[in-house]
């Protein structure tokens, strides 16, 4: 990605390969599906090596090949291959030949063959196959520098940007130029054109182009590029631009009855300035139609769209990057980077809103383009996402990890300014917790935070930056700054001091995702009125109300029951943050909490006052089933390890201690029923707002029932909107 910044300015390749090997001689290659199909799953074998992608031939191609292809792709298997081009001819080079694999190979690299670009083969005999939808857990995808394109002759290039010095916003006017010849050279405008400009706002990272300051291009260079470009407007990158004519240059490469190219772009509204703060704070739209979720990087995430106040995913079928640069622009980012396909940001729950999207890619909103209403045979393995190209505004800059073991963690410094000049310093301990380290790492570009140190003594940070020059963080983790959280202003107030007391953290690219099924809550629940004297080690664990403290031994509680069943659909298992030597035993129970607080069960009324509450710590956090194709990893059972594998949920059946809310106290009414996972942030996640389930809930003195139970925001508040009817 281009990215120039107000002070300095970088050169981009955009596209640079190198032959590469593995450590065991193997050559490194990446594989993809391509052409004429509509499953992410499936498609024509295609193989990048050596800067170039080209295709595999169908002779003595097996099933097993096709396994080694589809593992490397990250799926668990195949089911069938096809050969003589069924999903289309592919072009240039037909990498490999009478292809030979045992199945047990981890890549096809691995496998016997004639050798790279050694084949008598055709395109009419290109190799195609079709894998099992399911994914491997925690399956880590490498991109190559290749981004899957056949290049133009402008691939060669390099191109660069120099910024005018005049402007607050970094990175968006200045003049373009290229690299050939080993020179910097200029572009002559003269049949430059406003789609151009919109490709290359698109890739540094800005959602539209404008009009640039005319004065700025009466600065003439005499080497000037000999050829013009030729952009639709809807790429996503301008190597997908036609190289266009040769340009006649005079005799000393000025560019005749023109001036060069100057580019001006729009920041999106999260990356423009205030007027007293220089930035805005974290923007957040008032409805929006599209979202992102569960991406480790700004801009990146799962594609959710809202029909009918209610949040839904889109299938990947026809996935492609047109589509997602549209959603792109829309969030006020420049043009994608990659259109993602398989669930690769996550599994996503509720409904598939659209189905097979088809964008030209000038549409303000992907609820604009043409798609599909009919999702059926879609899941949420086929989720889509993007990775979109992000403004370079130097944030990573003003905040480093200082005395990790890796660039991963350590503690934090900041840059701020004290008595005129800057300095580096920590930041004060006290009320740190997760939200707060994760805008840490999102804002070093280090994914998700793992954990949250309130204690940073061994971590031997830069001594010269002790002192504490920010304290009292608070953050909803939506910023993209930690400047932009809650903090004190210039008066410090830290009692613990800095030193061993600054805060730390630790980041990662991957994340859990734990989501409640609402199903098994409606159709688990029910009331058991439970003697006080089968409810003592219960009420040692506070799983009771306060009223049961003075309440006769021979007197009942009414308990409200219901199982949860409680998913990990995230990237990376679920893991109490606790180790097990911190694990608190309690002998009533006959076992060790992993985390005291794991859920939190509350009735509401329906303005949302508190009538009745519970509680559940995590005593066996365990694989109870898993996905098929999927092993379990945590039993609690000896005391063994506790957590959530990836694809496999954990179960806390409605007739276990404490999986209840104690009504006795509560009159019959209707209440809001809600439960809340992890509800302290105590074990960082990619997505939280899936962490809240609410129910509608009548209980008649004698009976009670649930229904109408959701995840995620209130759903009657999205439903005001008349917005949220636009699909």
């Amino acid at each position: 990605m281009l990215r120039p910044v107000a002070v300095y300015c970088l050169l981009f390749t955009l596209w640079t390969w190198c032959e590469a090997q593995s450590d065991s001689g193997t050559p490194v290659i990446q594989l993809r599906l391509a052409g004429e199909k509509r499953k992410h799953y499936e498609g024509r074998v295609e193989v990048f090596y050596n800067g170039e992608w080209g295709t595999v031939c169908d002779d003595d191609f097996s099933f097993s090949a096709a396994q080694v292809v589809c593992r490397e792709l990250g799926f668990i298997d195949a089911e069938s291959w096809s050969p003589s081009a069924k999903y289309g001819k592919g072009e240039g080079r037909i990498w490999l030949d009478n292809v030979h694999c045992s199945g047990g190979e981890k890549s096809l690299a691995q496998c016997e063959s004639n050798g790279f670009g050694v084949s008598d083969c055709k395109h009419s005999e290109d190799v195609g196959v079709v894998c099992t939808q399911k994914r491997i857990p925690g399956f880590k995808f490498i991109r190559t520098q290749g981004n899957g394109a056949q290049g133009s002759e402008l691939d060669k290039q390099q191109i660069r940007a120099t910024y005018s010095q005049r402007k607050r916003i970094p990175i968006t006017e200045g003049f373009l130029e290229v690299k050939d010849g080993g020179k910097w050279r200029q572009i002559c405008n003269r049949d430059w054109t406003e789609m151009n400009s919109r490709v290359i706002c698109g890739m540094y990272g800005f959602p539209g182009e404008k009009r640039f300051n005319t004065l700025l291009a009466t600065r003439r260079k005499k080497n000037y590029w000999g050829f013009s470009v030729n952009c639709t407007g809807n790429e996503a990158d301008l190597s997908d631009c036609k190289l266009g004519h040769e340009i006649e240059l005079k005799g000393n490469s000025t560019c005749q009855e023109g001036m060069p190219v100057v580019i001006s772009c729009i920041p999106g509204r999260a990356f423009a300035p205030s007027v007293s703060t220089g930035f805005r704070k974290a923007y957040r739209i008032e409805q929006p139609l599209v979202r992102l979720r569960g991406g480790a990087m700004i801009g990146e995430g799962r594609v959710e769209v809202l029909k009918n106040g209610e949040w839904g995913t889109v299938c990947d079928d026809n996935w492609n990057i047109r589509a997602a640069t549209v959603v792109c622009r829309e969030l006020g980012f420049g043009s994608a980077k990659e259109a993602l396909t398989g669930a690769r940001m996550g599994q996503g729950i509720g409904p598939v809103h659209m189905n097979e999207v088809e964008c030209s890619g000038f549409e303000k909103s992907l609820t604009e383009c043409y798609f599909n209403r009919d999702a059926l045979g879609c899941s949420h393995e086929e989720d889509a996402a993007v990775k979109c190209n992000v403004p370079a505004m130097g944030f990573h800059n003003r905040l480093r990890l200082s005395g990790g073991r890796n660039p991963y963690e350590g503690r934090v410094e900041v840059l701020a300014e004290r008595n005129g000049s800057l300095v580096w310093g920590t930041v004060c301990s006290e009320s740190w917790g997760t939200m707060e380290a994760m805008v840490v790492c999102k804002q070093l570009g280090l994914g998700f935070a793992s954990h949250a140190f309130q204690e940073t003594w061994y971590w031997q940070g830069d001594s010269s930056a002790d002192n504490v020059v920010m304290s009292g963080v608070r953050c909803s983790g939506t910023e993209l700054t930690l400047d932009q959280c809650l903090h004190h202003g210039k008066h410090i107030d830290c009692p613990k001091g800095g030193g061993r007391f600054a805060a730390g953290v630790s980041c990662t690219q991957t994340a859990p995702d734990l989501v409640l099924s609402s199903q098994v809550v409606e159709q688990t629940s029910y009331l058991e009125d439970r003697p006080m004297y089968a409810l003592q080690c219960a009420q040692e664990e506070r799983c009771l109300s306060s009223s049961a403290d003075k309440a006769d031994s021979t007197s009942y509680r009414r308990l409200f029951r219901f199982s949860s069943q409680i998913h990990n659909n995230g990237q990376s298992d679920f893991r109490p943050r606790a180790g097990h030597q911190s694990w608190i035993w309690h002998e009533c129970h006959r076992h060790f909490h992993s985390m005291e607080v794991f859920t939190h069960y509350d009735l509401l009324s329906l303005n949302g006052t508190k009538v009745a509450e519970g509680h559940k710590a995590s005593f066996c956090l365990e694989d109870t089933h898993c996905d098929e194709g999927i092993q379990k990893r945590y039993e609690c059972a000896n005391f063994g390890a506790q957590g959530i594998t990836v694809g496999c949920w954990d179960t806390y059946r409605h007739d276990i201690d404490c999986q209840w809310i104690d009504i006795t106290d509560v009159l019959p009414g209707d209440y809001i029923f809600q439960v809340v996972i992890n509800p302290n942030y105590e074990v960082a996640e990619s997505d939280y707002t899936n962490n809240i389930m609410k129910c509608r809930c009548r209980y008649d003195g004698h009976r009670i029932w649930t229904y109408n139970c959701h995840i995620g925001e209130n759903r009657n508040t999205q439903v005001l909107s008349s917005s949220s009817h636009l699909l």
